[in-house]
């Protein structure tokens, strides 16, 4: 079967670019392999500036220093990010990317189960694994707060 079939069978986690990064992640049958996208997606993060560290776009309940700043232009959100482990900031530009470019009530329709998808929860610490959950979060507080 090719990728394009196996993505057009795919359950449908909001997005496509989400519903693309899950399968990568899924098709990662070993941890290490995760760990090695989440690192190359790392350095694909768009910047946050340094005017936008501040206590509203960082993310509460994580153990390192993350920042999301999400702006909304023609009705589509755009987001930036900063953290300062590079796990961490992995997920943040995994959650970036698939929530990207996105309406508010779009971002909003998603729900967390594509984070147990990823296969990434028995890998993380739980401490990560609660951090991946805590951005989500908070991008969708950042969408709701644009309707």
């Amino acid at each position: 079967m090719s990728d394009i079939n196996e993505l057009k069978e795919l359950k449908n986690f909001g997005s496509q670019e989400l519903n693309k990064l899950v399968y990568k992640l899924q098709s990662s049958k070993e941890a290490r392999k995760r760990y090695e996208y989440l690192l190359w997606l790392a350095k694909s993060l768009p910047l946050l500036s340094e005017e936008s560290f501040k206590e509203a776009t960082k993310v509460k309940g994580c153990i390192s220093q993350v920042y999301v700043l999400g702006k909304l232009s023609k009705g589509k959100i755009f987001w930036h990010g900063y953290s300062d482990a590079l796990i961490t900031k992995g997920m943040l530009a995994f959650l970036i990317k698939g929530l990207n470019n996105l309406s508010p009530k779009e971002v909003l329709a998603i729900e967390p189960k594509f984070i147990e998808a990823t296969g990434l929860k028995s890998s993380l610490t739980p401490s990560r694994a609660n951090g991946f959950l805590n951005i989500f979060l908070n991008m969708k507080e950042q969408a709701n707060s644009f309707l």
